[in-house]
């Protein structure tokens, strides 16, 4: 049998793999269709620096997708009744296209929005993004990396001049003794991803902040290093607070400082008012903690400009997905710029990209402000070179669109979006406030889902695509480290079923678009490069040729050269080379310990799921593991509720109302409780989560909600 080399459709880490056929009889084969879908295609983990051969439970059972009862295999049409029935791609695409020009005609080109997704690989990004401005001529275009990415990309970009998740390559992780990790359980989300961890755990030097217990914080157990526990939401304040104990007890690295930033006296000033004492009021981390943090990581620092062993600080979303995100990222910026960590050969800073595009899928079009290449939409010169390889005049493209949960409150509105096509998300699962997003596409005149199942978001559907999934198409994806690798086809898809490519190929030439759409990979790969040129991330001396060599391929990979591993070594990327420290004020400051049924809910994800959970509710093992959304709450919490493990229990405020069962665990602080949000229904983590955003990053507040929570069941009957 004969493997194709690929890697995992899920997270960013982009495990690489082997995907063989299977051989089986038919007496086999018809039992194990009894028993669960038998997947057409058998899953090894492949040796490659990121995951070591290894793979977590979702990698390992991805091949069931493609063989999924609840794929989509015909183009749907919804009926008058509500039901959908199977129609041929040809009237499915002739009524698309027939609506995108009523639509565009009576209400203007910005009346159409498109939404994409943070898992579409290099080349749909880029297509979507060129579809949208110049098949369209809309301005409406966003992706859900909004809701994952978008803080920290700002965060890196006003800091560094370039957002690029990590700016080393993860196996450099290895070598280094201390390592800070703040709002990431890279335990159950990316588990290959700990082994990069066990030197730090080794010389004692693992520090994870989380309001949670999590499976990372415990890797900090038997001396292997420190868990942090502060209140939801003070993650700001713990940062400024680490940075002013590094300045006032003359731990920063002054040479570094003045000779690779700018900024330092306003930023020594701004958290002098945040002394050991008042952090420990906001944070609930005390003192002694907070010291002993900041001299560690001080101590790691200076030993690694000696030696050369290694310090790094790493954020997730726990920090970022806040609507102070983007000032909370540039405070663990600030603080690893003043211990003297970042481009240096050693050390160093970075973010730990979620989806499995989520890098790729913000630098080549998807974003409401930027064209590829990660150009700025607003520049003329970007403009004009991009407009250049699209073959389009410059002044026919729109200028910038609105963040992902503004686009999506425009839906329906007067002067707003009246059609809406949606590629690679079901948002109405992980948006915010997801019962005004639900009312919402239903006032639309028109509501086209591309998707391999039948998504939630897809059941609202005037229209449903049925595309190609991961192992079924070629293209390339970029991991969370800035490697251009390559996803390429193992199996031909069903015979219904169209690569995004297609589609939009299709749709363009029914709009008698100007340029040109092609649905093959290659070519459209070939014109991103060029596209990217001269971009921050620059493509262009990439090749399919070259990445099936397998050779490292890291951006920015400009012609003539062999990519760049790590960054910002000589010089940053702004134009006096220099990193900006970035002053930030805590404005929310911490919430104190709630009673009374008031809790501070945070969001997260399952060992077992991934996003909406789409994709992986439909694989038997993983659903079976996890088959419901449990809230995690402290025991003494739930006695004063009045609430006993797996009891049903209600959590609530205006904006919406979930009913689960309770998880009783000492993993959680009194004052706050965990939900995942990979589930639907009446059990979906947002409709609780507050659609208000960051104002600078346009990223919406998913981790500390307000809620009241109340027993169903006490004594046997209901509340």
């Amino acid at each position: 049998m004969t493997a194709t080399a690929t890697h995992c459709p899920y997270c960013a880490l982009q495990c690489a793999m082997d995907l063989s056929p299977v051989e089986t009889t038919s007496f086999e084969a018809d039992a194990a269709a009894s028993a669960s879908p038998a997947a057409s295609l058998t899953v090894a983990g492949r040796a490659f620096p990121t995951n070591r051969g290894g793979l977590c439970k979702k990698g390992w059972t991805s091949a069931e997708l493609l063989v999924s009862p609840d794929r989509i295999l015909k183009p749907l049409l919804r009926q008058a009744d509500g039901t959908f029935e199977p129609v041929s791609w040809s009237d499915a695409l002739d009524l698309v296209a027939a609506k995108l020009r009523e639509t565009r005609a009576e209400h203007g080109a910005d009346a159409v929005g498109v939404f994409g997704g943070g898992g579409l690989t290099n080349e749909k990004a880029y297509q979507l993004g060129k579809f949208t401005r110049v098949a369209l001529g809309s301005s409406r275009i966003d992706y859900n990396g909004r809701f994952c990415m978008s803080s920290a990309a700002a965060a890196g970009n006003r800091a560094f001049g370039l957002d690029r998740g990590l700016p080393f390559q993860v196996d450099e992780l290895d070598a280094a003794d201390t390592i800070l990790i703040l709002g990431s359980n890279v335990a159950q989300t990316m588990p290959p991803f700990i082994s990069h961890l066990e030197g730090a755990r080794a010389a004692g030097g693992l520090v994870v902040v989380d309001p949670r217990r999590t499976a990372t914080a415990r890797l900090t157990d038997d001396g292997a290093g420190m868990h942090v526990q502060p209140t939801p939401g003070s993650d700001l304040v713990l940062l400024l607070g680490l940075t002013h104990i590094v300045i006032a007890e003359k731990l920063a690295d002054l040479d570094y400082v003045a000779n690779r930033t700018t900024g330092f006296d306003a930023l020594r000033r701004s958290v002098s008012q945040w002394w050991p004492t008042r952090v420990q009021e906001q944070t609930g981390v005390p003192v002694w903690q907070l010291r002993e943090l900041a001299r560690r990581l001080a101590a790691a620092a200076a030993r690694g400009a000696a030696t050369g062993s290694g310090t790094y600080i790493l954020t997730g979303r726990g920090v970022e997905q806040h609507a102070d995100g983007t000032d909370t990222a540039s405070a663990a910026i600030n603080l690893s710029l003043v211990l003297g960590l970042v481009g240096t050969t050693h050390s160093g800073y970075g973010t730990l990209t979620g989806q499995g595009n989520g890098q790729g899928g913000r630098e080549h079009g998807q974003k409401c402000d930027q064209l590829p290449g990660y150009r700025k939409i607003t520049d003329p010169a970007a403009r004009a070179h991009v407009a250049g390889v699209w073959g389009v005049d410059p002044d026919s493209l729109p200028s910038v669109g609105l963040p992902a949960v503004e686009l999506l409150r425009a839906l329906g509105e007067p002067g707003g979006i009246r059609c809406l096509l949606v590629h690679g998300s079901n948002v109405v699962v992980s948006a915010p406030n997801a019962d005004r997003v639900r009312a919402s596409l239903k006032t639309l005149d028109f509501l086209v889902v591309a998707d391999f199942f039948f998504s939630e978001t897809a059941v609202l559907a005037d229209v449903v695509l049925p595309v190609t999934q991961w192992a079924e198409e070629e293209g390339t994806m970029t991991s969370l480290e800035g490697r251009v690798i390559r996803r390429r086809l193992a199996v031909e898809a069903p015979e219904g079923v169209r690569s995004e490519l297609w589609i939009w190929q299709e749709l363009a030439r029914r709009l008698d678009s100007a340029g040109s759409f092609s649905a093959e990979a290659s070519e459209v790969f070939d014109e991103l490069c060029r596209a990217s040129k001269g971009g921050l991330a620059d493509y262009s001396g990439l090749s399919y040729a070259l990445l099936d060599t397998e050779e490292p391929a890291f951006w920015p990979y400009p012609i003539g050269s062999t990519g760049t591993p790590r960054l910002f070594l000589d010089r940053f990327a702004h134009p006096d080379g220099l990193a900006r420290l970035v002053v930030v004020e805590a404005r929310r400051l911490g919430a104190p310990a709630q009673l009374g049924g008031t809790l501070t809910l945070i969001t997260g994800r399952l060992l077992e799921h991934y996003q909406s959970g789409t994709q992986t509710r439909r694989v038997r093992e993983l659903s079976d593991a996890q088959p419901e959304a449990r809230l995690q709450l402290h025991p003494a919490t739930a006695e004063q509720l009045g609430i006993s493990d797996e009891s049903w229990i209600e959590v609530s405020n205006y904006r919406g109302t979930v009913r689960c069962r309770a998880k009783v665990s000492t993993d959680i602080r009194l004052d706050t409780i965990f939900l995942p949000f990979h589930f639907a229904g009446d059990q979906s983590a947002n409709l609780l989560t507050d659609d208000e955003t960051d104002p600078v990053s346009g990223m919406p507040e998913f981790k500390k909600t307000t809620v009241r929570v109340r027993a169903l069941v006490k004594d046997g009957t209901h509340v």
